[in-house]
């Protein structure tokens, strides 16, 4: 017993110092993150090239007709078009599309299909991209998902990325939103997207750069595509944005990380399938990094504070025990408000209460995302191998 409980002492208080680390490290790089907003923000926003905003649809989903319509009502100076793209036209969410842009007549847009996607495309989103990158008119892109909401200077201020030409891509961190009235677990996954993730992003970017980018949505050169590859080699990888943003980033190309913020709004789902969803891009994640992966396990807190108050209440340390939960649970706040804050999120300190459940969510994705390669996606089983790429469904 007494062996056991130096393992269980060891092992959470190493937990606790790394878990530590890394939220000092959120500080710092939510700190440095948000000066570099507010500069970027207040410099003049005068570089107005023509754009072409491409948007793949597949089916519909709440909400949809709210994000869509956020991208007609951009407020920019130069010329732009809007391009959907679904496999079919009576694809209900390319149909909502053009329902939308009937309201906006001003505003260029056009509205393609692409069919199912080839054999070699595992990807369906780098599929419909292929097809819009054939028709669109100019040579700079800003892309964007479906489940994506912006506000009305979302274009002006993504573009500004651009402006320097050593620059070949910029994608932005996002703010998990969850519909109105979702469940607890829609939540605890829209506050997850928005402190897990952008807690990593700009600690990586603050300690060796962007080498990575993330596909809510990115400003990108046509160009960009083919120097990483072509469609054709994106379409095979899971993770499509975080092999174009690293391999950009390899050949020397600019990769920023844009201080935009976006919206990513979170469907209504119940746990088990918001659990599945969410450790599909936990696997994506370890296959595409897998050393970082690894270590990211390092970066949880929760897990250790319970292993650190099973020790105290084992070892007739109950106050101790209780103590060292308490702050990690401090711990998991400091790094949520920090974030939340940054983002601007109007519910901050809601979320930030309830993120260390999240904490202990997440740390159950990670052990969970080494349970093997398979992952369910749309009603097909696909198998991740190594580096990320997507094997036939079965």
């Amino acid at each position: 017993m007494k062996v056991l409980l130096h393992i269980l002492f060891w092992v959470a208080a190493v937990g606790s110092i790394t878990s530590s680390i890394y939220c000092g490290m959120v500080l710092a790089a939510a700190a440095r993150f948000g000066l570099r907003k507010r500069r970027e923000q207040s410099a003049p926003a005068d570089f107005l090239p023509s754009v072409s905003m491409l948007k793949p649809l597949h089916g519909t989903e709440s909400g949809l007709e709210q994000n869509i319509e956020s991208f007609f009502k951009q407020e920019y100076p130069g010329e732009f078009e809007l391009l959907f793209c679904a496999r079919f036209d009576t694809d209900e969410g390319l149909r909502l599309a053009r329902a939308v842009g009937q309201r906006y007549p001003q505003v260029v847009a056009r509205y393609v299909t692409c069919g199912e996607p080839t054999p070699k495309f595992h990807n369906a989103k780098v599929y419909s991209l292929a097809k819009l990158d054939s028709v669109a008119k100019n040579d700079l892109y800003v892309t964007s998902d479906a489940d994506v909401r912006v506000e009305k200077d979302y274009l002006l201020r993504m573009v500004q990325t651009l402006k320097d030409p050593q620059v070949g891509l910029a994608s932005c961190v996002y703010l998990g939103t969850a519909h109105e009235g979702a469940g607890f677990a829609s939540q605890l996954d829209a506050v997850g997207k928005s402190v897990e993730m952008s807690s990593g992003v700009l600690v990586a970017d603050m300690i060796e750069g962007t080498k990575f980018a993330l596909g809510a949505t990115m400003a990108v050169r046509r160009k960009s595509f083919q120097d990483a590859g072509g469609f054709d080699e994106l379409g095979q990888f899971y993770a499509d944005d975080f092999v174009l943003g690293n391999r950009l980033a390899a050949q020397g190309t600019g990769v920023r990380m844009a201080t935009y913020i976006i919206r990513l709004m979170v469907q209504d789902s119940p746990f088990w399938l918001s659990f599945r969803n969410q450790l599909r891009w936990m696997q994506s994640t370890r296959r595409s990094r897998p050393w970082g992966h690894l270590g990211s396990g390092l970066t949880f807190a929760m897990p250790f504070g319970l292993l650190g108050l099973l020790w105290g209440l084992l070892s007739g340390h109950a106050g101790l025990g209780l103590l060292w939960l308490a702050a990690m649970v401090v711990n998991r706040w400091l790094q949520a408000g920090a974030i939340l804050t940054v983002l601007g999120d109007p519910d901050r300190v809601r979320n930030a209460l309830i993120y260390p459940l999240r904490d202990v969510l997440g740390f159950a994705l990670w052990v969970g995302s080494y349970g093997g390669e398979n992952f369910y996606y749309r009603g097909k089983v696909y198998k991740l191998k190594d580096g990320g790429r997507v094997e036939s469904p079965e």
